[in-house]
């Protein structure tokens, strides 16, 4: 009878046992899989070391079907737990083969999902926000590719959010058929849609993850950058953030051309029409669109990307004037006192990218271009008979597209009393000084991302990692503040353009100190005012 008891006792004990052994796998598997509430349902990340993770969350309906070219719709809810660790698709595209920005997955036209990144642990109280728009010229990009990974920000305190939006055909397209059908608008910039979607999709559910929907920086690169400066004139987005960063994202006006939703030859219909044409569709009635929606996605977005968007005369080549999304070019709208009273980070890398020059053959063609201005160039930019054209021309190229255009959008509202830092990105990493004589467009990314081990691998070196560690904090110091302040660093004062103080991210640290540019600066501001001048009076 001893011995039965004693094997009862040691049946309880085990029993006992294995129950807190679960109970604590159990807390530990939620450790590790961390759950958020939606409100749209139930997701399950994960946790890398010291970040949590969630991936593929959807922020809006498959843009598919018969939801092809229309605004983002609701998502569905769902019961039951998400899993939401593994990138969704990003969003249907050609991709483009030297992208800087490699896409991790698959694109498809189911595409509209967001990522976020957090602190596994994150501390009582609200996290500031970052929101990260890729570039990729409106035909290209994703979130997922490596450099983009929001971890750096998140071991840093700050929730990080990125998003897929539209590209391409089917984020900005325009037909007197989908007009017509949905008469109230808004129509044609698809892709900025998503981008508002997604911002209020953040101001309904960032809290969940520990962040502050009342602290929201959104960033962008390029086509990203550009993105901003819609958003800050965009009176649908108004409210949605409360501080921007843009990177190489133009802004002068006149840089980029404005096409209208409709009439006339080179309207966004019209394109519309031309490329129904093309397909073999003709007419603008509802029979037409049918047709259009049946295409797939293949055949949408077939031979269109970076490298050949220009030679597609049917293509609309981005966002454009709607007056609903878009009501004009974003930099005399600044002018005229429009747009987000916000704090604004603005530069561009200092072998930017411009195209303006490209079809020049010899010097000779290419001083042609810049009229009365031609020897003044010559002596600021030190230009000689025997140099290689197309590098001169990409030096001045890049100046007028994204250089100046960012001290522009500096001085402009700056003189209105809205706090601006301009900087520009000078660093070039070690293993690329011998073949690159600046920083081209889009090395920046890693840098402020913290991520130049995805990058260059296992070329990176300690010069490498402690200048994207200062270009880093510098973002992170804004996104929690307001200002770009870092203790061990210099101070970086907010832009005035009588100083024409800027942070320069170089090879030797961070400098700050007045434009050594400005002669350069100026002269392309002289020659791209007169250019405007000349079309405003063409028109």
């Amino acid at each position: 009878m001893l011995d039965v008891r004693k094997g009862i006792r040691a049946v309880l004990w085990s029993a006992a046992l294995l129950l807190v052994w679960s109970a604590s796998e159990a807390r530990a598997d939620d450790a590790a899989s961390p759950r958020v509430k939606l409100d749209s349902g139930q997701v399950q990340g994960a946790v890398q070391e010291t970040v949590a993770y969630f991936k593929g969350i959807p922020f809006a309906a498959p843009p598919i079907g018969n939801l092809r070219w229309r605004p983002p719709r609701p998502v569905q809810k769902w019961s039951g737990l998400r899993k939401a660790v593994e990138y969704a698709p990003d969003c249907m595209q050609v991709p483009f083969p030297s992208d800087a920005a490699p896409l991790g997955v698959k694109p498809a036209e189911d595409c509209l999902y967001l990522n976020v990144w957090r602190p596994a642990n994150p501390p009582h109280g609200k996290l500031p926000v970052f929101v990260w728009i890729y570039g990729g010229g409106f035909v290209n990009g994703g979130t997922s590719p490596a450099v983009y990974d929001g971890s750096a920000f998140a071991r840093d305190g700050v929730v990080f959010v990125s998003f897929n939006y539209r590209l391409g055909r089917f984020g900005f397209f325009a037909h007197p058929a989908i007009s017509a059908e949905q008469p109230a608008g808004p129509l044609g910039n698809y892709g900025l849609m998503d981008q508002i979607a997604a911002l209020k999709w953040i101001q309904r559910n960032i809290a969940a993850f520990g962040g502050d929907p009342a602290n929201v920086t959104i960033c962008g690169e390029s086509a990203g950058g550009i993105s901003v400066h819609y958003l800050m004139i965009s009176h649908a987005a108004r409210g949605l953030f409360q501080k921007a960063i843009v990177q190489s994202g133009a802004g002068r006006p006149g840089a980029l051309a404005q096409r209208r939703l409709s009439g006339g030859e080179g309207s966004a219909e019209a394109l519309g029409v031309a490329f129904a044409s093309k397909e073999g569709i003709q007419g603008r009635g509802a029979g037409a669109l049918r047709r259009l929606r049946a295409l797939t996605a293949v055949e949408l977005s077939r031979n269109l990307n970076l490298a050949s968007m220009d030679d597609d005369p049917t293509y609309m080549g981005g966002p454009v004037v709607d007056g609903d999304i878009v009501a004009g070019d974003a930099g005399q709208l600044y002018a005229a006192g429009k747009g987000a009273g916000v704090p604004l980070i603005v530069g561009a890398t200092s072998m930017d990218i411009g195209f303006a020059f490209k079809n020049a053959k010899s010097i000779d063609e290419l001083l042609a271009q810049v009229g009365p201005n031609a020897q003044k160039v010559r002596n600021v930019y030190n230009v000689n008979d025997n140099d290689d054209v197309g590098a001169d021309a990409f030096r001045i190229g890049g100046d007028q597209m994204m250089v100046e255009p960012a001290r522009y959008i500096a001085q402009i509202l700056s003189a209105r009393g809205q706090p601006v830092y301009e900087f520009r990105f000078s660093y070039v990493a070690e293993s690329m000084r011998k073949e690159s004589p600046g920083a081209p467009h889009a090395s920046d990314i890693p840098f402020a991302f913290n991520t130049v081990a995805a990058r260059y691998g296992k070329d990176l070196t300690e010069r490498d990692a402690a200048a994207a560690k200062t270009m880093h904090d510098y973002w992170v110091a804004f996104v929690k503040s307001g200002k770009p302040e870092v203790a061990g660093q210099p101070a970086w004062p907010s832009y005035d353009a009588k100083s024409d103080t800027i942070m320069d991210f170089t090879n030797n640290g961070a400098v700050v100190g007045a434009d050594t540019w400005k002669p350069r600066l100026d002269l392309v501001e002289n020659y791209s005012e007169s250019r405007q001048l000349a079309a405003t009076e063409r028109h």
